[in-house]
């Protein structure tokens, strides 16, 4: 037997001697299929990014956020609102399954199971494949999302009149009457309208300016007493006096207005 005949002689034990190059595998095999990644690839991705941001900001010159005015502590008619993204789950909290006494349900268990399940799907169906067809589990819970998101969104939305809103928090313009606060009436508006009707009887979102007005001393009482339109009976709590008091203080701002 000659020397080294049939024997191989490794570096290290632990690596084989059948173990191949390191050299990357050819692609050029699949024509079609791979690119540079510069510029190649990245051009396509800043084209793709240039459109879509085009197409938002076209959207946003054509149909602009409905912005209110400035918000109104009292005003306890407003009702606010989340963004827009968050509008899928106030409308979750509109159903008798997810409010009330189940307003937990609501509010943390059916979120933390939806997104708990969308970050668990890779791991729940983690096949080879990339079609949809073959990641049924996946591709079945994403749509299902986007189904429930898409549906709770235009639901809520569709039920709210932007543009009332709008109109109702606009900001009211200073008032340039004078008030005599030295009337006899001044505390009774006060204690039972200035909430509503502003200081300078200008009005807000949750009241009309009380400036203006044609009403007469009677008209003025019964309103304050049985209510009129938005505003319910009951909010006058003075007495019989106070009343005569406060219809005067109004006659009276109006006649000083009016000069």
């Amino acid at each position: 037997m000659h020397k080294g005949k049939g024997m191989k002689f490794v570096g290290d034990s632990r690596i084989s001697a059948e173990r191949k190059s390191q050299i990357p595998k050819d692609y050029s095999e699949y024509p079609g299929r791979t690119e540079a990644f510069w510029p190649n690839f990245l051009l396509k991705e800043w084209l793709v990014g240039a459109v879509f941001l085009v197409g938002f900001l076209t959207l946003t010159l054509i149909h602009p956020s409905p912005l209110e005015g400035m918000a109104d502590p009292t005003n306890a008619s407003y009702i606010p609102l989340p963004d827009w993204y968050f509008l899928f789950l106030y409308e979750l909290l509109k159903y008798q399954f997810a409010s009330g006494d189940y307003i937990l349900l609501g509010l943390l268990v059916l979120p933390g199971l939806a997104f708990g399940a969308l970050l668990l799907a890779p791991f729940l169906d983690n096949g080879p494949g990339r079609r949809p067809k073959q990641r049924p589990v996946a591709v079945g819970m994403m749509i299902l999302a986007l189904v429930s998101v898409i549906f709770l969104t235009w639901q809520s939305v569709h039920v709210v009149d932007w543009e009332a809103r709008g109109e109702a928090n606009k900001p009211v313009p200073e008032s340039e009457v004078a008030v005599d606060t030295e009337h006899e009436g001044y505390a009774a508006y006060e204690a039972n309208c200035m909430t509503c009707h502003g200081a300078e009887l200008e009005g807000g979102s949750a009241a009309p300016t009380l400036v203006g007005i044609e009403y007469t001393a009677e008209e003025i009482q019964t309103i304050a007493k049985e209510g009129t339109g938005n505003m319910p009976a009951g909010l006058f709590t003075g007495s019989d006096e106070e009343l005569e008091q406060l219809a005067d203080f109004i006659i009276s701002v109006n006649e000083s207005a009016a000069e």
